[in-house]
């Protein structure tokens, strides 16, 4: 698997962000609740200062949808998780964990195991950040891993990694930064890992047609698509994490299928919407709908 996974973390600091922005808005209101993201952000008391609302005004003038999107992102993984852990799962992997902290933030069960994946500096990082002690502390097991001369497989296994537990994996926002010959040997791997047990996959994946269409991934009346488009992939560009893998549905459903995963939901903010935001009294506008992006959870057939 390609070393360049776990090698950047400019992109998990703007995710963080936009969860500290969420976590500022009234109880009754946000969609998720993330106490830990303003360790991560530059600028936190600002934004605290400046509330909800006037932050999430300010993203929508640069990009509409776009706060939006991260978010029902992250929420639609926490549901997978705590429904997954009430359930028969009993490990969670974490790849390329970063500066989430779902392990601390959600109520999960002190049985499910969680391997949190990431290079060792960016773990240092992380972990000087957090408080002594934060919850779920002794259900987490770091995982770190140089790809130059390490396995994922390997690095896991040695940490504890029982392959006749039913696990959970989740790759988030990592698909477009990667090669796809890197991106479907890391399928295969999770796969091969967990070829004794089941297994549920959760990936993300920046649609093919942003590159063909981009007005088709966002809704309609969306002002300046293109433009807002090519905004996004530039400033991933700009802290050094170029997009550079695209997939249509038809394509990430192969590299599943060919590792034994049958594709169980795929959706994209337009499907999230009436979920999440609309019981809050936030529904989004068509005109502000974005949807580079797809979220896919997968479960192996067996």
């Amino acid at each position: 698997m390609s070393g360049l996974i776990f090698r950047k973390d400019g992109t998990a600091q703007g995710v963080a962000k936009q969860r500290l922005i969420e976590t500022i808005a009234k109880p009754d209101e946000r969609i998720i609740d993330d106490p830990y993201a303003d360790r991560f952000v530059l600028g936190a008391s600002v934004i605290k200062l400046m509330g909800h609302k006037l932050n999430v005004w300010l993203a929508r003038k640069l990009v509409p949808g776009f706060h939006e999107h991260l978010i029902s992102r992250t929420r639609f993984i926490d549901d997978l998780i705590k429904r997954s852990a009430a359930s028969e799962f009993e490990q969670y992997v974490i790849l390329g964990a970063g500066y989430d902290c779902r392990a601390h933030r959600l109520e999960l069960p002190s049985s499910l195991r969680i391997f949190e994946v990431d290079q060792s500096e960016v773990q240092a990082r992380k972990r000087s950040k957090l408080p002594e002690e934060p919850p779920n502390s002794e259900n987490i097991i770091y995982v770190a891993v140089d790809f130059t001369d390490q396995s994922l497989s390997e690095q896991l296994l040695d940490a504890g990694f029982d392959q006749s537990k039913p696990t959970v994996f989740t790759l988030e926002g990592v698909s477009q930064y990667i090669t796809k010959e890197a991106f479907s040997s890391t399928v295969k791997e999770l796969a091969t890992l967990t070829q004794k047990s089941d297994s549920i996959v959760f990936v993300s994946y920046a649609s093919e047609l942003l590159n063909k269409n981009p007005e088709a991934c966002f809704g309609t009346g969306y002002p300046n698509a293109e433009k807002r488009a090519r905004l996004i992939m530039y400033g991933s560009e700009k802290v050094g994490e170029p997009w550079i893998s695209f997939y249509s549905a038809g394509e990430i459903e192969g590299v599943l299928s060919q590792s034994g995963y049958s594709i169980i939901e795929n959706v994209t903010l337009n499907d999230l919407n009436s979920r999440y935001f609309t019981p809050v009294g936030r529904t989004i506008s068509e005109n502000q709908l974005f949807q580079l992006e797809h979220f896919v959870i997968a479960k192996s057939k067996k």
